[in-house]
């Protein structure tokens, strides 16, 4: 063999090896990385199967009294019930919210009907100053969720909000689904054409307040105050200075848009210390803020629940004919 074909040779033995590190190399990789996909989906079988496992039965018994409130929340409990109040606040587009209303809504509802628990719904609107649609879809939902407590089936639209909840970003919670799933719970077609109107009104307000107003009272406010100032104000503070430096709220006055927001006001500066709110979900037990472990789990609040004194709510029933009108 000459010189010549002797460094072909030792060329072409080079690239064969070349060839076979390369190969040995993508075959490691797609067995870490196949390994690494049976451990995600390990975990997360593990994790749907520990989810399900706490889940409860379901409730399908009748409900326990439910009785809507001066600021606009609603006590589920039977007339002289004696028990531990469980506050929940809850935004309707809030995901975590939903899976709090999917792993304890009917634990509540049981819990309440047997006289072991005093429920205590506070919806809020923790995402009213984000951009549209999340902002428009909180405001739209909670409004909705206390149109339909003026009609006694608070309980029962709450679960169809949380049902039907948009995905994060994406435009939901329409005028005709609200009244579509108004009329799912059993209403009757003149609380129906009430709330339909209702409804109609309070979307109004919910655009006029996040196309307009917001955006001019944040936009004003950053350049007189500034936005590290404007960042510990939650928005019923915001809409205060706002009233004074030129920015009149009167058309959120007598609306449920208005309730919401001034309701989700009032969390924040209802508790403090370790028991501050800060978001959605929030659960309260006589005042005391559970951990994830308690509030996000069936086990955790029904132990919570039982291990609780009995508690006081802090609300007062409504009368009748307080509700106001939207302008």
């Amino acid at each position: 063999m000459g010189s010549e074909a002797r460094k072909r040779s030792r060329e072409k033995l080079r690239q064969q090896r070349e060839k076979e590190k390369k190969a040995a190399k993508r075959n490691r990789t797609l067995i870490v990385v196949g390994a690494a996909a049976a451990v995600v989906l390990l975990i997360v079988g593990i994790g749907y199967a520990i989810l399900n496992a706490d889940r409860s039965d379901g409730y399908d018994g009748p409900l326990a009294d439910r009785t809507l409130q001066e600021d606009g929340s609603v006590v589920m409990a039977d007339e002289g019930v004696s028990a531990p109040v469980v506050e929940v606040y809850a935004d309707y587009q809030c995901p975590a919210c939903r899976q709090f209303e999917l792993l304890n809504g009917d634990v509540l509802k049981e819990q309440a009907a047997e006289g072991n628990a005093i429920v205590h719904y506070r919806p809020v609107s923790i995402f009213a100053q984000r951009p549209a649609p999340i902002s428009s879809n909180s405001l739209r939902g909670g409004a909705a969720a206390r149109a339909a407590a003026d009609h006694g089936v608070f309980v029962e639209f709450n679960d169809k909000l949380f049902e039907h909840q948009p995905t994060e970003g994406n435009e939901g919670f329409t005028v005709d689904e609200l009244k579509e799933w108004f009329r799912e719970t059993g209403a009757d077609e003149e609380q129906a054409a009430e709330f339909d109107a209702r409804v109609e009104a309070e979307a109004a307000v919910v655009t006029r307040f996040v196309e307009e107003f917001l955006p001019e009272l944040t936009a004003d406010a950053t350049e007189q105050i500034g936005e590290e100032t404007l960042g510990t104000m939650v928005l019923s503070d915001l809409i205060n200075w706002g009233e004074g430096n030129g920015h009149d709220p009167g058309f959120l006055d007598g609306t449920y848009t208005g309730e919401i927001i001034e309701a989700t006001g009032n969390a924040y500066t209802r508790y403090s210390g370790d028991n501050m709110f800060r978001g959605t979900p929030s659960v309260y037990i006589n005042g005391e803020l559970l951990d994830n472990n308690s509030a996000m789990t069936t086990r955790g609040l029904t132990e919570a629940i039982a291990s609780a004194d009995e508690g006081e709510v802090d609300t007062q029933p409504m009368g009748e004919g307080d509700g106001g009108d939207p302008e």
